[in-house]
């Protein structure tokens, strides 16, 4: 396992990380979840991502627990959840302090920790002022409720004036963001934050390199019956996954991994990997065999020569500049 720098801080996280949305208290009971935990962590994978309103807290449950039976030194590892969809009730919802504070302390509480590791405010609250929000999330840092706070799909216009509040009144500034970022999905990571990553030393915990599974491969030939597409209350998914220019697109990926000898989802999490402000990689899976595939992605990055990058911006029909920070070959 290769270990990164979560932005400019000290904290190190694995290139390849483990989330548990949708899979746990959806598609996997405890059991299969831990089965799935350990092979990440035996691979090296330090960091474990969560969130209260995945399963509606019952994933957070699950990880605890495991992470309980399975004894693990908790300094070794990085977990982390995400406040803002808590409950129905009017406060139970959002970034005001209120919320922050009590959402963290029950996710705690699912979790069996006495900190998380990370704390990111799940969306942007256009209700609540930013410098609140900084102050709720800074107050969490200061009382040991966590060590790192970021935000999760915040233009980098409010990330900066979080981070220029954080600075003006001595709190603690936001040191990471979640955004999606694959293949298909590219231009707030590579375009929109990138002044941020020298500016304010940004880290990113990307989320859905696979594109909901669809740079698997698997969505080629219809939807297969255990997929998550094919899940009741995920159908809204389906009108952003299985249009006929990406399913296209991905055919013409997976000849690309038929040459390097590997996966198409290996490919598509290889090629996030190469983006070096990319901290960390998160996966999800709801069989062991996927973790196994997915983990040896990092085994695949090395295959990638400028040629073959070249190819893939071909076959994604963007210009090669859109990756700035692509590693040198």
């Amino acid at each position: 396992m290769e270990y990164r720098s979560l932005g400019s801080s000290g904290l190190k996280v694995s290139a390849l990380s483990f989330g548990s949305w949708v899979t746990f208290g959806d598609q996997v009971d405890v059991d299969r979840a831990a089965e799935c935990m350990q092979i990440a962590y035996d691979h090296g994978v330090n960091f474990f991502d969560n969130a209260e309103a995945y399963a509606g807290g019952q994933s957070e449950r699950m990880m605890g627990t495991i992470i309980q039976e399975k004894g693990w030194t908790r300094s070794d590892l990085v977990v982390s959840t995400k406040i803002f969809w808590g409950g129905d009730g009017p406060n139970d919802r959002g970034l005001s302090r209120k919320h922050v504070v009590e959402g963290t302390k029950a996710a705690l509480e699912r979790l069996q920790m006495d900190y998380v590791d990370l704390v990111y405010c799940h969306r942007p609250d256009r209700q609540t002022p930013i410098e609140e929000t900084v102050r709720a999330m800074s107050f969490l840092i200061e009382n040991g409720y966590a060590f790192y706070w970021g935000t999760s799909e915040w233009s980098a216009d409010a990330i900066r004036h979080a981070h220029e509040v954080a600075r003006r009144e001595h709190l603690v500034p936001p040191t990471m963001e979640q955004p999606q970022y694959n293949m298909l999905h590219r231009e707030r990571v590579e375009r929109e934050y990138a002044p941020l990553y020298d500016d304010i030393g940004l880290g990113t915990t990307t989320w859905s390199p696979l594109a909901s599974g669809l740079l698997t491969g698997k969505y080629n030939d219809g939807i297969p019956d255990d997929s998550r597409l094919a899940m009741e209350n995920y159908e809204w998914l389906q009108d952003q996954v299985l249009r006929e220019e990406q399913l296209a697109t991905v055919r013409e990926l997976s000849t690309v991994a038929d040459d390097l000898g590997c996966s198409t989802a290996q490919l598509a999490l290889a090629w996030c990997l190469l983006n070096e402000d990319v901290s960390t990689v998160i996966t999800g899976a709801s069989k062991p065999s996927q973790v196994e595939e997915n983990m040896q992605a990092l085994d695949v990055v090395d295959r990638i020569d400028d040629a073959t990058e070249a190819r893939i911006e071909s076959i994604l029909d963007n210009e090669p500049a859109a990756r700035p920070n692509f590693r040198d070959q």
